[in-house]
Parts: C-alpha cells; sequence; structure tokens
C-alpha cells in the first residue's frame, strides 16, 4: 500500500492541537475556526488510519499514535520551512555565469554586476564554449552564458533570451617567430593559404568553428584540423606549440609566453559576443549583469560597428535585435 501524500497544512494543524492540547486555542495560534481545525485533523487520521486525539469533553491527548506522529511532523514542517525560505528569495541562491574565458570581455562584465549587486553571489565558470553552455543552461546547470549566440541550433536559440554585449575585433595568435609575428596588424590577405586554428572538432565550441568557417572561406585560409582538447592556459600553450598553428583568437585574448596577438585587418572581422540566458530566469544577479553590459557598452563604445568589418548577416541582425525578452 502506498504512504498517503498529507498536506502540510494537516500536519500544522496537528502539531498546533498537540502543542496546545486544546482546540480552541490551536485554531486562535493558526487564525483558522476551530470547526475547520477539527475537520484539518479528522481528515489526517483518516489518511493515517487512526485516531491521533483522545477527546473529552474536558480534556484532549496524544493517542499513542500521535505520540509517533509528533516527531514526524515537526521534521516535516521544519524541511517544509526551510524550502519555502530557500525559494522566495531568488538572491538567496548563487547565479553561475560562465565567462568561456578568464580575464576578457565577459568577465569586465561580471566584475562590473558584483559592484552593482553586492548582496548577490555570482559565481563565475570556465566552461569554454556556448554550445555546451546552451545545454547546460537549459537542463538548469548553468545560469548565464557569452558567446556567439548566432552559431546555435535554431530550436536550442528559441528557448534561450540573449542581450547583445560586444562587437569584438577578432586577431590572430601568432608563435613569436612566425613570419607574420613582426607585423603590427595582419590583414586577412596576409593569412591566405595559411592552417589557423579555430576549435575544429571541439563539439563545445562549434558557434566559434562556424564563424571561423565563414571567414576563411573568404579569404582562403585552411581551418587546422582537430587538435586535443586542452583545458587551462598550459595545457592549451603546450598543444599549440605542439602544431605551430596561428590560432584564431579575440583583441582581449590573454597572453601567452612564446607568441604575440596582431588584430586582423583589411577588413576587421568581429565576433558578435552575447550574454545568453533561459528565457524566464528571475533572479536580482540577472539584472546587475544586464545592467553591467548596458553600462559598459555604452562607456566602451561596444555596440558601435566599426567601419570596414565583416560579420555574417544572420549575426548582424541578432547583434541589432536581441530576443523577444529584451523588446
Amino acid at each position: 500500500m502506498a504512504a498517503p501524500d498529507i498536506d502540510p497544512r494537516l500536519l500544522r494543524s496537528f502539531v498546533a492541537v498537540a502543542e496546545d492540547l486544546h482546540f480552541t486555542r490551536a485554531a486562535a495560534r493558526l487564525y483558522v475556526a476551530q470547526q475547520a481545525l477539527s475537520r484539518d485533523i479528522r481528515r489526517l487520521e483518516r489518511e493515517l488510519g487512526g485516531a491521533l486525539f483522545a477527546r473529552t469533553t474536558r480534556q484532549v491527548a496524544l493517542t499513542p499514535e500521535g505520540e509517533r506522529l509528533l516527531p514526524y511532523a515537526r521534521r516535516v514542517l521544519d524541511a517544509h520551512a526551510a524550502l519555502t525560505a530557500a525559494f522566495a528569495d531568488p538572491a538567496a541562491r548563487p547565479l553561475l555565469v560562465d565567462l568561456n574565458t578568464d580575464g576578457m570581455t565577459a568577465a569586465r562584465v561580471l566584475a562590473r554586476a558584483r559592484e552593482l549587486a553586492p548582496e548577490c553571489e555570482l559565481m563565475a565558470r570556465f566552461e569554454s564554449g556556448l554550445t555546451w553552455a546552451a545545454g547546460e543552461m537549459l537542463a538548469g546547470r548553468l545560469d548565464v552564458s557569452f558567446g556567439r549566440a548566432g552559431g546555435l541550433d535554431p530550436e536550442v536559440l528559441a528557448r534561450l533570451s540573449v542581450q547583445p554585449v560586444r562587437y569584438e575585433p577578432m586577431a590572430v595568435l601568432l608563435p613569436a617567430d612566425h613570419p607574420l609575428a613582426a607585423r603590427e596588424v595582419v590583414a586577412m590577405s596576409d593569412l591566405s593559404g595559411e592552417t589557423v586554428y579555430a576549435g575544429a572538432g571541439n563539439a563545445r565550441t562549434r558557434e566559434w568553428t562556424d564563424l571561423a568557417e565563414r571567414l576563411f572561406a573568404r579569404w582562403d585560409v585552411v581551418l587546422a584540423p582537430p587538435a586535443p582538447l586542452a583545458v587551462g592556459v598550459a595545457e592549451f600553450q603546450r598543444v599549440m606549440a605542439k602544431t605551430g598553428n596561428p590560432v584564431l583568437a579575440v583583441v582581449d585574448f590573454p597572453p601567452l609566453p612564446g607568441t604575440v596577438l596582431r588584430p586582423l585587418v583589411r577588413p576587421v572581422p568581429l565576433s558578435p559576443l552575447l550574454m545568453v540566458w533561459c528565457t524566464g530566469t528571475n533572479h536580482p544577479g540577472l539584472t546587475a549583469l544586464r545592467t553591467a553590459v548596458t553600462e559598459l557598452a555604452a562607456t566602451e563604445g561596444w555596440m558601435v560597428y566599426p567601419p570596414d568589418s565583416w560579420l555574417p548577416d544572420t549575426d548582424v541582425s541578432l547583434m541589432r535585435h536581441g530576443s523577444c525578452e529584451n523588446c
């Protein structure tokens, strides 16, 4: 026989009567009519299959079954109160924010949001790749991420909200001894025939590889074959040193020993950075993040579309209009 699914309200009524051993006082304590309280107790007794109180005209006493139920009922009500308190205030839980890589634009947004909402716990994650992060957000294991939303599966993107953050100019990370390393900037035509790494084979960063493929096709750049997935700066540096290939990056990419970072020009290819979250998310930390994006984009000129630049039309549309939650 399945255990009864007991309404916490019935347990609350039972505990009040058990503690006062008086129906009138217990009803006043719960702000309910005595008849309603008596009805709750009778219902609970039916559901549990036994009398909980011995009643006479002069006194109320717990039966052995009532004595047995009382500690269980108190534990259930304590847990119920803790559950209610934990979810009554959205700010009580940490907001998990995936920055992909530390030290870049998303990290600046997070730092400003923490200043705007010091009462919130904004926890950074470094998962590397919006394709993977989108699945984690839809599964409820991550709250916010950053990246190129235009490269996501349309069915996935339909369940997410986005806020444009920055038109990030792209750059190329070159080994220090590469022939192009001596230049201050590298023209796209200078990369023609070069083999450049852009995350091929990494299922977490498909949106970035897709953007690179579109760019490389215009200037006859060869997409480097898959390399082992490297987690952390040291491992990334080690793997890239073995291949010797330049790496497609953005202008704020953290410096790596033995390499130089050179902006790409003629045209300036852009990485469309957006902040992404599950539609319907309610958390004051998200509000702080969105405010931080708006502030920084205005002061830093992040949303100014540079002249002589390149970006696929689908990404241009998303950067200009965002999602319906921003309308």
